[in-house]
């Protein structure tokens, strides 16, 4: 078995990665606030996690790992927008329903498009309502708890000594720097939120202490021991949760349930750059995953989902990573040519991944998530897959496919440029044709212009027309010419 090795947020050191039960290994991610289009930085964390999910199933077994990845359908952000939506007449409740289930449903696609496979469970938070009001209670008879205001608050004081050792922050630094809500009914300003009160046009459930709802942090504290225990082996986020989410979900959790030891393993990716400089509605430079697959970014083109996941790739899940139209132009035309590869193999439903152990894939994943170095090693696959045999080739999809390259999913975007560059070279091979005899290249200049505007290469000799889809090849501008 391949040794794992993963830095631990909470030790600040790189551990050999021992499951708690191999049989069982467990991993829960913070999921999406379903309220609006996921945008690239929301993507990084999915795609990260997916490399480790592999890595996971392909050691222990797809039936000895379970992923956990919530989606948090009850807060304020979705009360706000649900508000706007309807205006000061429309039933809000119904439009929290419409707007969760769409948004829910737009993540599972966007991340689909990403080359992710699906978690073994994706609870939503209003589905355990219950169980938090549960643990919430449990916290109030361990002192660990208190109602006021209508409130349910944590108290930071009955974890002291241990709040903040994830993060490497004291309490009393964590109040002089943070930006906190001041309460009259709060015993220190650190304290928060367990259950808050609902009025009656906004979602609600009955509780000891009134008619309500949770508090962000309580959600994946409850979710996560309902479904992997009081103690599982990985939790995994985005480096932004660190503080104060993920402190507070271990108080929580830790408090409610004093045997165990909640997560052994922290890992959390850093933050995302888009050319150079924080993502930001302000910068003009804030996009969604959708906008990137539909054209609707400064780069004005459709970036197929496999070359964001390359992208990400690219880079090492614990630096900062930057989008920028040049590395989304080198990934498009280097997974064109690894499909004209690979075209026409077809691999067994589950791999043992033989081929990416001996290039030394598995390895590199294995070692931290060394994702640029896996890529690395793959080129050396695809150098050597060129003017080789069906079985290169096949070595190559199948080590591509443990990085979820070069999929039978994501082929399809490739497969779309082949079919309309084909329709288009023999139409422009027919009007030449036709205009080396009368002398007339205007149609031919016309369609070679339009196809040059859509991204494509044209190549014409006395052997015929080749067509070649550059980076930023986009179909869709040529569809009205066919």
């Amino acid at each position: 078995m391949t040794t794992i090795r993963l830095y631990n947020t909470r030790t600040r050191t790189k551990e050999d990665f021992r499951p708690i039960d191999p049989d069982d290994v467990r991993m829960y991610v913070c999921g999406p606030t379903v309220y609006d289009r996921a945008h690239l930085g929301n993507a990084r964390p999915v795609v990260v996690f997916d490399v480790l999910y592999r890595l996971l199933r392909l050691e222990y077994g797809p039936d000895h790992v379970t992923y956990v990845r919530n989606f948090t359908d009850v807060d304020d952000k979705i009360n706000a927008r649900a508000l706007e939506n309807v205006g000061g007449d429309g039933d809000v409740t119904a439009e929290i329903r419409r707007l969760t289930e769409q948004t829910t449903q737009w993540f599972l696609d966007d991340m689909g498009e990403l080359g992710a496979l699906e978690p073994d469970h994706m609870p939503r938070a209003t589905q355990y309502i219950p169980q938090m009001i549960a643990m919430i209670e449990t916290l109030i008879e361990r002192g660990h708890a208190y109602e006021a205001g209508g409130h349910v608050l944590f108290a930071i004081d009955s974890w002291r000594e241990k709040y903040g050792a994830l993060s490497g922050r004291s309490v009393d630094d964590m109040i002089a720097g943070a930006r906190v809500e001041v309460a009259p009914y709060k015993r220190n300003p650190m304290d928060f939120v367990l259950w808050k009160p609902s009025s009656d046009d906004l979602p609600g459930w009955e509780s000891p202490w009134g008619r309500g709802r949770p508090g962000w942090h309580i959600e994946c504290s409850a979710m996560s021991y309902e479904l992997l225990g009081e103690s599982f082996d990985i939790h995994g986020g985005g480096g932004d949760l660190m503080f104060p989410h993920h402190e507070n979900e271990i108080a929580q959790s830790c408090c409610a349930h004093p045997h165990g030891e909640f997560a052994k393993l922290w890992m959390h990716n850093e933050m995302l750059q888009v050319e150079g400089r924080k993502m930001a509605k302000s910068l003009g430079n804030f996009f969604t995953v959708r906008d990137l697959l539909e054209g609707n970014w400064d780069g004005g083109w459709k970036v197929p989902g496999e070359v964001i996941r390359f992208v990400f790739l690219s880079t090492h899940y614990r630096k900062p990573m930057d989008w920028t139209a040049e590395k989304a132009f080198a990934a498009e035309d280097k997974l064109r040519k690894w499909h004209k590869l690979v075209k026409g193999i077809e691999l067994n439903q589950f791999s043992n991944f033989e081929h990416a152990k001996q290039w030394g894939i598995v390895d590199a994943i294995a070692n931290d998530l060394n994702t640029p170095l896996a890529l690395s090693r793959l080129e050396e696959v695809a150098k050597f897959a060129e003017g080789g045999s069906e079985a290169t080739k096949r070595v190559l999809k199948e080590c591509a496919n443990f990085l979820g390259l070069l999929t039978p999913e994501t082929k399809a975007w490739v497969t779309l440029s082949d079919g309309i560059l084909e329709h288009f070279a023999h139409k422009l091979g027919d009007l030449r044709e036709s205009a080396m005899l009368s002398k007339d290249f205007s149609e031919v200049d016309a369609l070679k212009a339009a196809l040059v505007d859509a991204g494509v290469e044209v190549q014409m000799s006395k052997g015929g027309v080749s067509l070649v889809a550059k980076s930023g090849f986009d179909p869709d501008k040529l569809e009205e010419l066919k």
